[in-house]
């Protein structure tokens, strides 16, 4: 049995105009999206126009941070700054309310994994102010 991702690297994340108060909310432990104003659509990847009706009405919305994995693969192989890392897990992780968030599972058994398995957010530091949001097994 191993722990995936327990030494899972946290390079920086590029920061554009679209994205700078979601990043600015993760280094505060939060987690946006985007919602349209028109048809309510709830975005992720966070962008200015709603992918859903091509609105350009759209507001940022903190959500609960809980979700359920819905569907994950373990790396055994990285490239970049994944580079030469353990194991990690790459997932998709649909949100209570409703966006899939692609991301990685962190603190768990790779043997604990499974489709469903209720999850929360956490946030690792990258040295440079923005956190990346990551998930863990509900702890409560």
């Amino acid at each position: 049995m191993t722990t995936p991702g327990a030494a899972l690297p946290a390079p920086a994340p590029a920061v554009n105009p679209e994205t700078t108060q979601f990043w600015a909310a993760t280094a505060a432990g939060r987690l946006l999206v985007k919602r349209c104003q028109d048809c309510e659509h709830l975005i992720w990847y966070p962008r200015v126009i709603c992918p859903e009706c091509s609105s350009l009405r759209t507001e940022w919305l903190q959500v609960s941070g809980r979700g359920s994995i819905y569907s994950y693969t373990v790396n055994h192989r990285g490239e970049g700054a994944y580079q030469g890392s353990p194991p990690f897990v790459l997932a998709y992780v649909e949100l209570d309310e409703g966006p899939r968030v692609m991301t990685n599972i962190v603190e768990t058994d790779d043997a604990d994994l499974a489709v469903g398995l209720p999850v929360e957010v956490v946030f690792h530091d990258t040295g440079a102010g923005p956190a990346l949001p990551r998930f863990r097994p509900r702890r409560s």
